[in-house]
């Protein structure tokens, strides 16, 4: 590690407020796949290690930190309540909160087409930067870590519980619940094509059907993903 990269990573400690013995775990969790790919030492590793790892610990924590503050949530609404902090969206955003973007290493075609600054590289590189809190300090710390960041929201309750991408937290919902995927097809286009509506139907086989309509088809699946997720986790009759 060059003396630059390491006074870099001591400025990103200071933004996270959270020191570490090891300094190249965090330097690990912010190297993208495609800067390894335009290298050649063998040494060098990407972070989609820390990456699944911390996917495992935030949930982990998230989970306990639900159980803890609402004792007397169902289980529907404590996953839907843990979907809402646990998806790209709010990821990206504290990513971007501690200025992430600024210090991962990327290969130059990711730099060129705005690697630093896109929702899914933030997000991972975040989950990334999570494991490396809990491998150099054990689960205590990362559960400190995430307890800090995360309480703020937490105490919010149900107001939390919306949604920017219905679709990632629908996916994310059914493969744990019914280890199945949502499946969308496309039913009708209506109007003009200065004005059109799309309607899509989603699936997830032996459980549930639902349709949406949007002014793209993007749109049409978010909206069935939507009533997908509202019928799954607030209708009192339980599904699968």
């Amino acid at each position: 590690m060059t003396e630059e990269r390491r006074i870099a990573l001591k400025k990103l400690e200071e933004h996270l407020s959270c020191p570490f013995s090891n300094l190249s775990l965090l330097d690990n969790a912010l190297v993208h796949r495609s800067y390894v790919n335009e290298r050649l030492s063998s040494s060098l590793k990407d972070n989609e290690r820390l990456e699944f790892l911390g996917d495992a610990v935030l949930e982990l924590c998230i989970s306990d930190l639900l159980m803890k503050n609402y004792p007397d949530y169902t289980e529907g609404r404590l996953s839907k309540l843990r979907a809402s902090f646990v998806n790209e969206q709010p990821l990206a955003e504290l990513a971007r909160n501690f200025q992430i973007g600024d210090f991962i290493l990327l290969g130059k075609g990711e730099e060129s087409s705005g690697g630093r600054s896109k929702a899914s590289i933030l997000a991972n590189t975040f989950e990334a930067v999570i494991a490396a809190v809990y491998l150099d300090g054990g689960f205590e710390r990362a559960y400190e870590f995430v307890r800090r960041l995360f309480t703020p929201f937490i105490e919010e309750g149900s107001r939390r519980i919306t949604y920017r991408d219905y679709k990632t937290a629908l996916q994310e919902f059914s493969q744990n619940r019914f280890k199945e995927i949502p499946r969308y097809a496309l039913i009708g286009e209506y109007g003009p094509d200065h004005d059109k509506v799309f309607e899509t139907r989603l699936t997830i086989p032996n459980v549930i059907e639902t349709t949406g309509t949007g002014k793209s088809k993007k749109e049409a699946e978010q909206s069935a993903a939507h009533k997908a997720l509202d019928e799954l986790l607030w209708n009192p009759e339980e599904k699968g």
